[in-house]
């Protein structure tokens, strides 16, 4: 049985969650697995990408899951090997709490770095016990860049240009949680992307307010970034027991193909208790449900690299 390298470097958090999940991937990957045959993904190695990704996450409806998407996203890249930056765009701080990062009032955050050209580098932190990740964090300052940045020259490349400038290291992902809003902070963050990533819960209104957000992606696209695209739904906050989740499931596939992931997000009370404890769910319950349903994502992810 091939397992899941646990690397010297990392935390006994991350040595403790990687254990589990080696075991249920495991036994899930012999499941699929025909007699004789093996899985690529076997010894848990994903495909680092050629050069750094770049994907906002983004839906301008609140409650969709997009910080609960970002987080455990980055986090099961991270676990993997790869090195990631999660940079909290929304004021809320909620991304900058579940990864335990401080963000009160008078630490140097996301907007010094918008507002007054404060060197990325100044603000960027790791994780603890979570040596691939990194956290540029948010506090209610932010909430007042809205209006700032509107007389700035450049206004909606200002985070561009921070991150262009941000050498401290090789970064493989930067994962960048939007406010819900579609307002100059999204649409720094929608300039700054490569990729955009749209959490999709799957209950009633689900696609309500959708066609404004691809409307300003098509805009900034023509506008002002033509290499930014829309390379992946993730359909959350999924209850298999209700014939409205598979119906709206239906539907977002329907419409977007194989843009939407495979993999679904159930819901689930350790998702919400995870950020409580400063953690995320991979490593605050690696065992359950919702952990191994971002696992499976992040993977789904991390080899859509490869053929992008």
């Amino acid at each position: 049985m091939t397992q899941t390298p646990l690397n010297p470097g990392d935390s006994p958090l991350v040595r403790e969650a990687l254990s589990s999940v080696v075991s249920r991937e495991t036994s899930a990957t012999q499941t699929a697995a025909q007699p004789g045959e093996t899985s690529g993904d076997g010894d848990g190695t994903w495909p680092r990408p050629s050069e750094t990704r770049v994907i906002a996450v983004a839906n301008q409806k609140g409650g969709v899951g997009k910080t609960t998407t970002s987080v455990n996203i980055a986090a099961a890249l991270s676990m993997h090997g790869q090195r990631v930056l999660v940079v909290d765009l929304d004021p809320q701080g909620n991304a900058s709490t579940a990864l335990a990062t401080e963000h009160r009032g008078d630490v140097p955050d996301v907007y010094q770095v918008l507002v007054d050209d404060l060197p990325m580098a100044d603000i960027v932190k790791q994780v603890p016990e979570m040596p691939n990740l990194y956290c540029a964090p948010a506090t209610i300052d932010l909430a007042g860049a809205e209006i700032e940045l509107v007389s700035l020259v450049a206004r909606e490349a200002r985070l561009r240009r921070a991150l262009a400038a941000y050498e401290a290291m090789e970064l493989d992902y930067i994962i960048i949680d939007c406010p819900p809003s579609l307002g100059l902070l999204t649409v720094n963050a929608l300039v700054a992307a490569d990729e955009v990533m749209i959490p999709i819960q799957c209950e009633y209104y689900a696609l309500e307010g959708l066609g404004q957000l691809l409307r300003n992606v098509d805009l900034i696209k023509a506008h002002l970034n033509p290499t930014l695209r829309l390379s992946t739904i993730v359909l959350t906050m999924y209850d298999g027991r209700t014939r409205l989740a598979s119906q709206v499931a239906d539907e977002v596939r329907a419409h977007f193909g194989d843009t939407v992931l495979s993999t679904v997000i159930p819901r689930s009370v350790r998702l919400s208790e995870a950020p409580s404890y400063g953690q995320s769910v991979m490593t605050y319950d690696p065992g359950s449900s919702g952990a191994m349903a971002y696992m499976d994502a992040a993977r789904e992810i991390a080899h859509r690299a490869t053929v992008a």
